[in-house]
């Protein structure tokens, strides 16, 4: 099973909001989800991101792939800075 971080569209029209989720690559965008590990809120900015470090960065060395979306995020955050010093030790 291929597992990625992804995002997840709720809201309203016009008024985005979207969950980062990691999901198995083969369902729908919206579709079926494993786990839900944080949220992005585009309208209010970089400033509204919560994110559930400890549930990332575990499924980020079960192999989750995240999306290039995710992975800005992430490295804005610094998670992808911590996974890749992790990974070198």
């Amino acid at each position: 099973m291929a597992v990625k971080l992804r995002l997840k569209r709720m809201g309203a029209k016009q008024k985005p909001f979207y969950r980062i989720v990691a999901a198995d690559s083969r369902f729908p965008r919206d579709g079926r989800f494993i786990e839900t590990v944080g949220t992005y809120d585009p309208i209010k900015g970089a400033d509204k991101v919560t994110l559930d470090e400890e549930k990332i960065m575990n499924w980020l060395n079960n192999g989750a792939v995240p999306t290039d979306t995710v992975r800005n995020i992430l490295s804005s955050a610094g998670i992808m800075a911590k996974y890749a010093k992790s990974k070198k030790n």
